[in-house]
């Protein structure tokens, strides 16, 4: 038996069964829950605690930069960005799911969740802004974003897994 052939039956280099892409979602997931619009959760909980004070102008003082640069980037370059987006999802949906691709099936459940956080950060930034949150207020709807960025999160991993697993299942009963 060649011991080449061994090590790479033993470690399979396809997309759902590398440990490598398992990191790389959990990794991203953990990362996009963390930074809420681009601010350190961190800093919204130190700020919500202290009520006043340095914390809450930094926590306030970051937002505002966030939602700035997150609404002008939209604002000026939002439906290229949109439609370039679109695009490449679609190119890997063909790829993946109609041609089969394993590694643009990995691609596609890692990016269109995030586009969905992506669109949902716009419309946040532009509800903080068009409000002029502050204090409580900004902190209970950069709460919410949060929660619902990790449900996305939740949903994507549960299906990102299940079709891993048929995926490797499928590949393991038909040897190949």
């Amino acid at each position: 038996m060649d011991w080449y052939n061994s090590v790479f039956e033993l470690i399979d280099m396809r997309s759902f069964s590398n440990l490598w892409f398992w990191i790389a979602l959990a990794v991203m997931w953990s990362s996009t829950s963390h930074w809420v619009l681009g601010v350190p959760w961190d800093v919204a909980q130190r700020a919500h605690k202290e009520e006043e004070g340095q914390g809450v102008i930094d926590f306030e003082d970051l937002v505002r930069i966030y939602t700035n640069r997150i609404l002008h980037i939209a604002d000026t370059s939002g439906l290229l960005m949109a439609g370039f987006a679109f695009f490449m999802l679609t190119v890997l949906v063909l790829m993946g799911f109609v041609y089969g691709q394993e590694f643009a099936q990995a691609l596609f459940l890692l990016g269109f969740p995030m586009s969905i956080v992506g669109l949902l950060s716009i419309i946040t930034a532009r509800r903080i802004q068009q409000n002029a949150l502050r204090g409580e207020a900004l902190f209970r709807q950069l709460q919410r974003h949060r929660i619902i960025t990790q449900l996305i999160g939740v949903v994507s991993i549960f299906v990102t897994a299940m079709w891993g697993m048929l995926q490797n299942m499928t590949v393991g009963v038909l040897g190949g």
